[in-house]
C-alpha cells in the first residue's frame, strides 16, 4: 500500500471527520496554508498539523465541545534558549501563552473564524518566522 503524502493524509482525514465544527476546521486550515506558501500539512496527534521545513509549528486540537484550538509550538524536540518570556509580542491579541514557546488560539464558530481570519494568517506567518 502506498503511503499517503501529508496533504493526502489531511484530505482523507477531513473527508472522514465527523465534527460539529468541520466547516470551521476547513476554513482555518485554508487560512493557515495561505499564510506561507512553504507550509506543508500532515496528521499529528490525530488532527491536522502544519509544518515549515519539516518541523511542526501549528497543530489542531479538536478535543472539547463548542470550540477548536490551535496549538502554536516548536515541533517535537526541546529547544535551547527557551525563556519564560513569549517569543514575540502578539499584536493580534489571539495567543494565550502556555510557555515562552507554546501558545493556544481558541475559536468557537464560523463568525469567530471569519472575524479573526486576517489576524490568524498574520500570526501564523509571524510564528513561523520566530520559530525557524
Amino acid at each position: 500500500m502506498l503511503k499517503l503524502s501529508g496533504h493526502e493524509q489531511v484530505v482523507e482525514y477531513m473527508n472522514n471527520l465527523e465534527h460539529p465544527l468541520k466547516n470551521e476546521i476547513e476554513e482555518v486550515r485554508q487560512i493557515i496554508l495561505s499564510a506561507n506558501n512553504q507550509i506543508t500539512e500532515h496528521i499529528k496527534w490525530n488532527a491536522p498539523s502544519f509544518c515549515f521545513n519539516n518541523e511542526d509549528k501549528v497543530t489542531f486540537n479538536l478535543q472539547g465541545e463548542g470550540f477548536i484550538r490551535l496549538i502554536f509550538h516548536r515541533g517535537a524536540k526541546a529547544k535551547e534558549n527557551v525563556g519564560k518570556d513569549p517569543l514575540f509580542v502578539d499584536n493580534t491579541g489571539l495567543l494565550d501563552w502556555v510557555s515562552g514557546d507554546r501558545a493556544i488560539v481558541k475559536l468557537t464558530d464560523m463568525n469567530d473564524v471569519k472575524a479573526k481570519k486576517d489576524k490568524l494568517a498574520e500570526l501564523t506567518a509571524k510564528w513561523i518566522e520566530a520559530t525557524s
